[in-house]
């Protein structure tokens, strides 16, 4: 398995993994977003495959921390295609998102996971990841 960053040429493979996860209708604005993310320094869009088919993403967001000295590091996004899930791909992956952020000089990691993805709440939990109860969301559209 390889892990490297996203690339233009993965743009199906991103939409089809974020409808797996209930964002669908995402193809004709996903080779914007993909550009957008990819140049701007402080996201990763990280994509882990087996030769030619991707596997699985992971978006990552870098975030100055005002009051301590180190930053910290946001997953928005994280899906490992549904045929792959439990052979130990999401583990690599995350894995390896951490060690970039502990390279980019963050000392926490957090995730939000909506709780009724219950797998994947049991995935974070395995992976030391702890539950920090309170946060607040406004919409504004």
């Amino acid at each position: 398995m390889n892990i490297r960053q996203a690339q233009a040429k993965d743009s199906f493979a991103l939409s089809a993994l974020l409808a797996e996860l209930g964002y669908g209708g995402t193809e004709s604005f996903i080779g914007k977003r993909l550009a957008q993310l990819s140049s701007d320094p402080d996201e990763m869009l990280l994509v882990a495959e087996h030769g030619t088919q991707v596997l699985g993403f992971l978006s990552m967001h870098f975030i100055p921390q005002l009051a301590l000295a180190g930053d910290f590091a946001r997953i928005s996004y994280f899906c490992i295609a549904e045929g792959e899930r439990s052979k130990g791909v999401g583990q690599q992956l995350l894995q390896h998102a951490e060690a970039m952020a502990a390279q980019r000089g963050c000392d926490r990691m957090e995730v939000h996971c909506h709780a009724s993805r219950l797998k994947a709440n049991q995935f974070y939990q395995r992976e030391g990841y702890v539950e920090s109860p309170r946060y607040h969301i406004k919409d504004l559209s």
